[in-house]
């Protein structure tokens, strides 16, 4: 039977309210359940998971005006199967208003009762209808609730930007998340220079430019073809990466020779940009606590030329084996509550909360506790997340230095791209915004044991 690309939008949706895997294992996993999906049918599943993932505030708020039945008693499923066809009424122009309907009122057959057709089918044709009557809250009298139904965040998060920001500046943070990312890259410099590896690049996609900030990044448009299919990703000509992420492995600034660790390697995109900068010279431990992100990250060297990468399944959160005062430089990019990269997750806004932040908080401080000891005198710690928020920032560092005298903030650093130096503030840390820098949210720290 063909695979049926909203049928399995509407079972990952399920499957990650159920809370036991990550938005990016649930679509390898369809990947591999689903290998004959053709191309036309994994761009509209993809377009289907984050568009309702990224809307479903305002989706949310459309349907509760819309229903007769109070949107707390509708049963999760079927929420998903209402969010899933006014999504494709609301964002996706090329598939008709009766397609949308029609295929959702099927989906409905599966997960409930036989009634609760007619009731998918009349809200999504009202919906259809008179979708644009429905009244929003003013912002000058309910910014909080402004920000929930017309910038689809949750009400937590609203609040906490209000408070930070303001609302012109939280509404423009919201606004920029909501946007479909530019695919970013990273040019190997190990195979070849940035201007090479555009002008290789440009057949096969509508444009591809120069970063703002990151020397090696590009910028693309739409592609032609997978990523995966070019010949330049085959040859190892570039890894994928936001331009964000890339400026971590410059503001680390390992030298070719070094000793270093990266501490939560993943599957290797800043690893990988380590070997550029130590021009493959020198020595690389990748750590995770995952075995299956460093088989992918050891195949991923490989495709790169990195020959000076060996990993280690290491759990940071016990004692490491690595001998103390050996590494001449460590990144620790930290699990976080990812709300810095909600343009490329936006699951990440439904299943992190105020709770969360402070259970995250408590890992990283244990982390970096763990990693100090392993630094070298005059050596470098950088500690990085994709996150802007307080508590996994600023409130880590200040309670990681209050225990940790012989550590100091690398503020006199200048090793920057001149492009870049205007995201590390006066003291010393590195912050980008994706309302006012175009990447992703990410702050990262350089701790230079001084003692």
């Amino acid at each position: 039977m063909k695979p049926n690309p909203r049928r399995l939008a509407l079972d990952t949706l399920i499957r990650l309210d159920a809370g036991r895997a990550t938005l990016d294992r649930l679509i390898d996993e369809v990947d591999t359940q689903a290998p004959s999906l053709s191309r036309p049918d994994r761009a509209l599943f993809n377009a289907l998971i984050h568009g309702v993932l990224r809307w479903r505030g305002r989706l949310d708020w459309i349907v509760r005006y819309f229903s007769s039945t109070p949107f707390e008693k509708i049963d999760p499923p079927v929420r998903h199967v209402l969010r899933l066809g006014l999504f494709q009424i609301l964002y996706l122009d090329r598939i008709p208003v009766s397609a949308a309907v029609n295929t959702s009122v099927e989906l409905s057959k599966s997960v409930a009762a036989a009634w609760t057709t007619r009731f998918v089918n009349g809200v999504l044709r009202t919906a259809a209808r008179e979708y644009h009557t429905v009244p929003y809250p003013n912002p000058a009298k309910d910014p909080v609730g402004a920000l929930t139904a017309s910038k689809s965040i949750p009400e937590w998060l609203a609040r906490r930007w209000l408070d930070r920001f303001g609302y012109p500046e939280a509404g423009a943070l919201c606004d920029t998340i909501n946007e479909v990312s530019s695919i970013f890259l990273r040019t190997n410099t190990l195979h070849l220079a940035r201007d090479e590896l555009i002008a290789s690049l440009s057949p096969h996609c509508t444009r591809a430019e120069p970063c703002r900030y990151a020397p090696e990044g590009i910028r693309l448009g739409s592609l032609k073809k997978s990523i995966h299919h070019l010949p330049e990703f085959s040859s190892g000509g570039f890894q994928v990466q936001d331009e964000g992420a890339q400026l971590i492995g410059h503001f680390l600034r390992p030298e070719p020779g070094e000793r270093v660790l990266d501490a939560c390697a993943g599957f290797g995109g800043k690893t990988g940009h380590m070997v550029q900068l130590m021009k493959n010279r020198g020595r690389i431990l990748a750590m995770d606590i995952r075995q299956s992100k460093l088989i992918r990250l050891e195949s991923e060297m490989k495709r790169l030329g990195a020959d000076i990468v060996e990993v280690q399944l290491q759990n940071l959160l016990q004692a490491s084996h690595v001998d103390p005062g050996r590494m001449d430089r460590i990144l620790l990019d930290a699990p976080c509550s990812g709300l810095g990269v909600l343009r490329r997750n936006p699951d990440g806004k439904w299943r992190t909360t105020n709770t969360r932040l402070t259970e995250y908080q408590s890992t990283q401080i244990q982390m970096l506790e763990n990693l100090s000891r392993l630094v070298k005198p005059t050596g470098i710690l950088v500690y990085a997340v994709c996150s802007m928020e307080p508590e996994e920032t600023d409130d880590v560092i200040d309670a990681f230095l209050k225990r940790h005298t012989q550590y100091a903030i690398d503020t006199e650093f200048t090793g920057m791209p001149d492009a870049a130096r205007c995201v590390v503030d006066r003291g010393g840390c590195l912050r980008t915004f994706p309302h006012r820098h175009g990447t992703d949210g990410f702050f990262a720290v350089r701790l230079r044991r001084v003692g």
